[in-house]
């Protein structure tokens, strides 16, 4: 039984209430009496505006479900969008605009980099993403599979010189290529030293020579003939030398060398959505406190490692001396987003006066802001924003109507916490059909608060499956990163970007790399982001930051972007192009192992989301290799079979029998845990397992395919269970 108290129309969770009252209320300079009372007019303003959007998306889906079913077997892509024109899902086309928004940070406007998204639930995930800012090259290529292991340099425990050496010669290389030298290589270095306010190299020979480019010094620590560390820049990104004689790695350096920090994630998403299980009052105050300790920088983690008790903190600034002998700091954490959940979900920790949970987007955006406020009053030890915004990822949603909610949401909290107009910037995230189909028009909507827009294949793809369920079956997960709309989708994501002004202003982002593992196949492959003119995309650790971070310094974004910027926008009719397969392209092999491989998948995500209320996991694939999953992985998984059962190419037993038997997979793979509870000795009873099979089975009459109402009505039942138990 939940605790609520009265608060003027509303109920609201005690813990949620205390919460706010008595941290983080407190130096805002907000009273409790005024925040409630405005809180309260926000609620019932804004939640009806909220629900009629969510109808119109359930009215725009039965008309399109009922056109497939009439126009099934004389399909006409002309016809189709003709009708999605009529039913005001395709959007005219607004006129040509600019974004005009101000007071957008560096690390947004003039950096490109990598970003990492981290669920807010986990403080010391939370603690070492922002602290990712910068990271060790040394420890990213030794650590990873980006050096090879022959020639005896294997991974041990104990450090391996031969396998070091390796990865002294990848760095040295790097810095070649990026900061070369007048006459020689880095590698042939014995000594540097500034001099005059210029580096001065001496080559083993005795020799000396610069730099090629001696703009790209740009300070060090320590005294300038025998420097600590030196700092270049290359592409508005940092590279941090650092020289330590007496360290185990520096002495066996010609240099002295004893590692390469670079400039990694930019900036990092701290997440209330995807990657997180918060179903209650409990959980939504775990991240916003947690949210609250990163904004004013007392937030701590400890936890054991190799018998030693260690304790994760914020780091500070980094501090140099310029080529001029003066002082100069640089930011040590990552610049913070907060990713608040979209416009479908209702949260009973605030109940209305008709006692009805309200819009959970509409909590999170309140919540998180009036704790980032502390940022803009510098009331904590460090300060994120320079420019004093706060920075909100709005998630899954559906149309320019859907984004002006947002914009509308936004003012309002802006004059609750009584910020500036436009303080609350928006990163609009292009993951869902009608958005991407309107995008410039629902850029439009934000044009003075955007600073973000990405493409998400994953949650994009499953909403393509779920908007087309009636026309037909779709093709496997492995062919749809060749179809026709979702190179479109890609290219018009970066086109409509660029001509809108994003350019030296705001980001466009592409998606996560998910195999954390494949370290070697991430820097052989996600250059291509880049390439494509992304001026930042998604990386799943502060590892892979740092080796993402390779791709920004061999690649000028700037340069990319200018190159791109006239190519056409006009790519409707392509990403109106439904993936549709043929039955009988479909071998029995080829079903099966798209069967064992989604499921296995669902199943290894949803009984830790479940049974542990772990959002964002680790689970290996039918190959062994672990994917990174969360909600939007389990969203495109549940859909891709849903269809395939819609459309009879497979058969509800066949399913059902692989649940079964990959439970007994996924339980063997989950055998070290001591935490974790088997679903294979009772299927019947076990919650989680049921939840995979109810993802499945209903995924057809799901709201756009999402997993959450399942997901969160299941997770109640369990911890329910346990309350009872205790």
């Amino acid at each position: 039984m939940k605790n609520y108290v009265n608060v003027r129309n509303l109920k609201v969770a005690s813990i949620l209430y205390e919460f706010i009252n008595k941290e983080a209320l407190p130096d805002s300079a907000l009273s409790k009496e005024y925040f409630w009372l405005e809180f309260d007019k926000l609620i019932h303003d804004l939640t009806p505006i909220n629900l009629e959007l969510l109808k119109t998306r359930e009215d725009l889906q039965t008309k399109i479900n009922g056109w497939f079913k009439e126009k099934k077997e004389q399909f006409n892509s002309d016809e189709y969008e003709q009708f999605l024109k009529q039913i005001g899902y395709l959007e005219k086309e607004c006129s040509d605009f600019v974004i005009t928004t101000e007071n957008i940070d560096s690390e947004i406007s003039l950096q490109s980099g990598p970003q990492l998204v981290v669920p807010l639930s986990n403080s010391r995930y939370a603690i070492n993403a922002a602290n990712a800012r910068w990271g060790s090259l040394y420890d990213a290529l030794y650590g990873t599979d980006v050096i090879n292991e022959e020639d005896d340099a294997k991974k041990r425990e104990a450090y391996n010189p031969i396998r070091g050496m390796k990865v002294i010669t990848f760095a040295k290389d790097f810095l070649d290529q990026i900061i070369p030298l007048a006459n020689s290589s880095h590698r042939d270095i014995t000594s540097y030293s500034i001099i005059e306010g210029k580096l001065i190299a001496t080559i083993r020979d005795g020799d000396i020579t610069t730099l090629l480019d001696s703009n790209m010094i740009k300070g060090y620590q320590g005294e300038p003939s025998y420097p600590t560390s030196i700092l270049f820049k290359n592409n508005n990104l940092h590279i941090e030398v650092q020289i330590d004689r007496s360290d185990a790695i520096g002495k066996t350096d010609d240099a002295g060398i004893k590692d390469i920090i670079l400039e990694s994630a930019i900036t990092t998403i701290m997440d209330c959505e995807d990657s997180v299980a918060a179903v209650d009052a409990e959980d939504k105050v775990l991240l916003y406190r947690n949210w609250l300790g990163l904004i004013k920088g007392t937030l701590t983690s400890t936890f054991k490692k190799d018998n030693q008790t260690i304790q994760r903190t914020l780091n500070r600034n980094r501090i140099y001396n310029s080529l001029s002998n003066d002082q100069f700091e640089l930011s040590g954490r990552s610049l913070l987003f907060v990713r608040n959940v979209g416009h479908l979900m209702m949260c009973d920790a605030v109940l209305n006066q008709d006692n009805q949970a309200i819009p959970e987007g509409i909590l999170d955006c309140v919540v998180t802001s009036l704790i980032a406020k502390h940022d803009l009053l510098k009331n904590g030890k460090f300060q994120n924003s320079r420019e004093n915004s706060i920075y909100i990822v709005k998630p899954k949603m559906h149309g320019s109507k859907e984004v002006a909610f947002s914009n509308l949401l936004f003012s309002r909290v802006e004059q609750m916490l009584e910020l500036k107009t436009s303080t609350i910037k928006i990163g609009v995230m292009d993951e869902e059909r009608r958005t991407s189909l309107n995008l410039k028009n629902c850029l439009s909507e934000v044009k003075d608060r955007i600073v973000f827009i990405n493409t998400g294949f994953l949650d994009r793809t499953g909403d393509e499956i779920h908007t087309s369920m009636e026309l037909g079956p779709m093709i496997p997960k492995s062919l749809m990163k060749t179809a026709t709309w979702l190179n479109a989708y890609e290219q018009s994501n970066v086109s409509t970007g660029l001509s809108t002004g994003f350019q030296g202003k705001a980001y466009i982002g592409k998606g996560m790399w998910a195999m954390p593992d494949l370290m070697n196949d991430m820097l052989e492959q996600k250059i291509s982001q880049v390439t494509a003119g992304a001026n930042t995309a998604w990386v799943p650790s502060p590892t892979a930051a740092v080796l993402h971070a390779l791709h920004y310094h061999k690649v000028d974004v700037r340069l990319v972007q200018r190159s791109l910027k006239n190519h056409p926008t006009k790519l409707r009719k392509k990403m109106l192009e439904i993936p549709l397969t043929q039955n009988d392209r479909l071998n029995s092999i080829d079903i099966k192992n798209e069967l064992d491989n989604n499921i296995q998948g669902i199943l290894g995500y949803v009984v830790r989301w479940i049974n542990q209320g772990v959002g964002c996991s680790k689970v290996p694939d039918i190959n062994g290799i672990g994917l990174m999953e969360d909600r939007a992985t389990l969203r495109i998984s549940s859909q891709y079979i849903a269809n395939w059962l819609y459309h009879n190419v497979c058969s509800e037993k066949q399913v059902m029998d692989t649940l079964t038997r990959m439970a007994k997979v996924v339980d063997e793979q989950n055998a070290a845990d001591l935490e974790y509870t088997p679903m294979s000795v009772d299927l019947e009873n076990s919650i989680a397992f049921q939840t995979a099979c109810e993802l499945i089975f209903k995924g057809h009459e799901q709201p756009n395919g999402y997993t959450e109402p399942i997901l969160h009505r299941r997770r109640i039942q369990i911890k329910d269970k346990k309350m009872v138990a205790k």
